[in-house]
């Protein structure tokens, strides 16, 4: 038997805009995207010589064939027309789940790119990408990993210059987000403000973290906090305790908070975590 071990990064946006809808019913997006430092631990286990598993602790997570880290598997050996001869996936949950934070999608890529290192290469790039986008709307960034501009579905890819170092307060309240539903309410929202794309990639080229965090913005915020004080509640927290901005990330409702002061930091996560378990400190990748 062989075993393979990855971090699975999870991202934030640091920029989420919806600018149309698309032919297929999906819509079209406008993201900076950045990876960070907390992610999942994964583990593959190569030539068990039994049926497939996946195990884990640390979180809720289907265990078959409907999890994203399995499904990349699966498309993987039958893209490259192999038989690993049996396979265990063991995932340690550490980044929550429905979160807007790309945990199982970080775990499919992590799959991903194990197999692809391990069996040297067997399948085109351009494959494994497309891989990614089948598996799900997050995993070809969380393949590309860094700092990227992310376009239509997520799948267009564009390489930006390293974000600025900072310290990243992450706070996620506790409660469900439906994506589909969010979705429609943005179609039928008047969105006043939207993010200024452009602007955020120009000071992170120019590693201007001060202008960068002035900058972040969610087209999904206002409408989740609408129903979601917790929210601004959050948000506010974090810019009162000297964030440079905060904002929510995806489709929500983790919060995060950049900081240029360890100290503030660490104190806003002190403030947070007694009431919101799900709070942690992290930097980007």
């Amino acid at each position: 038997m062989t075993t393979l071990y990855a971090i699975a990064h999870a991202k934030l946006n640091l920029t989420l805009d919806v600018v149309g809808r698309r032919p297929d019913g999906y819509h079209n997006l406008e993201m900076v995207m950045q990876e960070i430092t907390l992610g999942d631990e994964v583990t593959l286990t190569l030539g068990t010589g039994k049926p497939w598993a996946l195990v884990g602790e640390g979180g809720e997570m289907p265990r078959d064939d409907s999890n994203i880290a399995w499904r990349a598997a699966a498309l993987f050996f039958e893209a490259a027309g192999m038989d690993c001869e049996g396979l265990t996936v063991e995932i340690q949950k550490r980044t929550p789940v429905c979160a807007g934070m790309g945990g199982g999608s970080a775990d499919g890529a992590a799959v991903l790119r194990l197999l692809q290192d391990y069996y040297g290469r067997p399948i085109p790039e351009e494959t494994l990408y497309a891989i990614a986008e089948q598996v799900g709307s997050d995993v070809p960034f969380a393949l590309f990993g860094g700092t990227a501009l992310a376009r239509e579905k997520g799948q267009i890819l564009t390489r930006l210059s390293p974000f600025p170092h900072c310290e990243i307060v992450l706070c996620k309240p506790n409660f469900p987000i439906s994506t589909p539903a969010l979705f429609r309410a943005v179609d039928r929202a008047e969105i006043t403000r939207r993010p200024d794309t452009k602007a955020m990639t120009d000071a992170i080229a120019a590693g201007d973290l001060v202008k960068a965090a002035s900058l972040l913005c969610n087209v999904f915020e206002p409408i989740v906090e609408a129903d979601h004080p917790e929210i601004r509640e959050i948000r506010e927290t974090m810019l009162s305790g000297s964030a440079l901005g905060a904002a929510m990330t995806g489709s929500g409702p983790t919060v995060f908070g950049l900081f240029e002061d360890p100290a503030a930091a660490k104190a806003v996560y002190e403030t947070l975590r007694p009431v919101y378990p799900d709070t942690f400190l992290t930097a980007p990748v």
